[in-house]
């Protein structure tokens, strides 16, 4: 018979955590408002809200040494929230954008969301430290350039580019995603794989 044991209590209450859910909320109720009005405005300050608030979560978290695997799942899916919120507005607002959206929906929230949790297989805080386990899926994934590619750039291409070149961009970011996950789903686990 296996014993399941328990983990200590979860520290849910800080500062990161506090900006994850902050700007969730308002990037969220933003975009439901941008939808419901048909605002360009809203929308883009639901972007502009969920984006930054992202980075601060993260600046603060490493800043006053706040950072937990709890608090990463948690920007993790609520990412997601604002990502599914926002996205919904842009489609109604600009039906046009609504196939690159749909491939980067596809991939943003089933296989991406896969791929940054595949960081809980190892003893490391977050996917920004995935580069102990393999440097070369880090940088395809969560290295600056590469978050702002996967969400930003792909955006911004299904508004001001030809439909043909934000399809062919969503596409190539999910090739990346899937050959990132099935070769971190290969890695070994062993705690001695990760490097200092």
């Amino acid at each position: 018979m296996t014993t399941l044991s328990l983990s200590p209590p979860v520290t849910l209450l800080n500062v990161p955590n506090a900006v994850t859910a902050v700007r969730t909320a308002v990037s969220v109720g933003l975009a439901v408002a941008a939808l419901t009005h048909r605002s360009v405005h809203l929308l883009v300050a639901a972007y502009l809200i969920y984006w930054i608030g992202d980075i601060l979560d993260g600046v603060a978290a490493r800043a006053l040494g706040q950072e937990t695997r709890t608090g990463a799942v948690f920007d993790i899916v609520a990412d997601r929230a604002c990502t599914s919120a926002c996205a919904a507005a842009l489609v109604v607002l600009r039906p046009a954008t609504a196939l690159p959206i749909a491939v980067f929906l596809v991939q943003f929230m089933v296989i991406d969301q896969l791929l940054s949790l595949m960081f809980l297989r190892w003893p490391l805080l977050s996917p920004n430290y995935f580069a102990r386990v393999d440097r070369r899926i880090y940088l395809w994934n969560w290295s600056p350039p590469a978050k702002a590619l996967n969400t930003a750039a792909v955006v911004l291409l299904a508004i001001f580019a030809p439909m043909a070149a934000a399809v062919a961009f969503a596409l190539g970011v999910a090739a990346v995603k899937v050959v990132s996950l099935v070769c971190a789903a290969r890695l070994p686990t062993d705690p001695s794989h990760t490097q200092p």
